[in-house]
């Protein structure tokens, strides 16, 4: 058995003795700030919009269902009045997002930028995980689709305006599971062969997906006051695993659940990392980008082939041309 490289690093291991570097009171005053989270109806999305909005940001939950989306909006509200009384007055609201569908995302970045904001944050959080083999809208396979596809477009859609709006900063969601990938990273041929990895190869291959994309992204706006970074949020008790069943049978589900029970980490707590990607004064005096960090807001080196530029560059010029194919004038 071939461990994953993470397990190798002694760095990895002493950041369970450095402990958290980033907590809920370090977040600034973030008024006059507008931030977009995808996802943000449930779990780390919407743990992150609680704390963004109880800091001052103006926050737009980017999410498939308005209706999930608008009493999530209407619960985060009510808890940041309830666990932020000198909070100010909430301001959250819906923007549709499908990251499924390729002309979905296009036109939700199109409908955030007829609002005339600004955007300074942009947590793009939302994800699927070791879900059965499936097509997005557009014919690609789901899990690359949703997590990696569906943001890149939605992402560039907005960098303009995130541009126009700095100091900003784009965090794009990883997780370890990117040491799960297919040998050689990304085979941009057989992307859509059912017959070729089992569910949770395919995840790991949208993971490193996110990792290449946000270095690459990264290296694009070095002369930006836009600072690029990837968060892996750590083993968080949340609705990600729930296609478990689907796919592994009830008794891993179970094992799944008891494990989640003991060990998982309050998605307040796991969403720190990203927030402190989103948020933190660190970012900008030390000139953070194109970094990697697992909990809590701990930097690590992720698997050497998200260093590859050549793998970004390809994983960037397959991405752009498999939308341009699909992306309706």
């Amino acid at each position: 058995m071939v461990l994953p490289s993470f397990l190798k690093k002694s760095s990895f291991w002493k950041t369970y003795l450095k402990g958290a570097h980033y907590s809920h009171d370090k977040i600034p005053d973030l008024s006059g700030k507008v931030a977009i989270v995808t996802g943000a109806n449930t779990g780390l999305g919407y743990a992150t919009m609680v704390a963004l909005g109880a800091h001052g940001a103006h926050v737009i939950a980017a999410c498939r269902s308005e209706q999930r989306a608008t009493e999530a909006i209407e619960k985060a509200k009510q808890e940041i009045k309830t666990n932020y009384p000198n909070a100010p007055e909430p301001n959250l609201e819906f923007l549709q997002l499908d990251l499924n569908d390729i002309n979905n995302c296009a036109q939700a970045a199109k409908n955030f930028l007829k609002k005339g904001l600004p955007l300074h944050i942009l947590i793009n959080n939302s994800g699927i995980m070791n879900t059965p083999f499936a097509l997005s809208a557009d014919g690609i396979e789901q899990q690359l689709a949703v997590n990696h596809v569906g943001h890149f477009v939605f992402t560039m859609g907005l960098l303009q305006k995130i541009k126009e709006s700095q100091p900003s900063r784009i965090v794009v969601l990883s997780s370890l599971g990117h040491e799960q990938h297919p040998k050689g990273g990304i085979d941009f041929e057989s992307v859509n062969d059912e017959t070729l990895l089992d569910p949770a190869t395919r995840y790991g291959r949208s993971k490193l997906a996110n990792i290449l994309f946000g270095k690459a992204l990264a290296r694009r706006l070095k002369d930006e006051r836009v600072y690029v970074n990837i968060a892996h949020p750590g083993f968080v008790a949340t609705e990600l695993a729930r296609s478990t069943e689907e796919v592994y049978g009830k008794f891993l589900t179970v094992v799944l659940d008891y494990l989640t029970m003991a060990a998982a980490m309050k998605p307040e707590v796991g969403a720190l990392t990203q927030l402190y990607c989103a948020t933190s004064p660190e970012i900008e005096n030390l000139d953070i980008r194109g970094r990697y960090f697992i909990p809590i807001a701990n930097e690590l080196e992720p698997n050497p082939i998200a260093f590859d530029e050549d793998l970004q560059e390809r994983l960037w010029t397959w991405t752009e041309d498999t939308v341009k194919e699909k992306l309706k004038a």
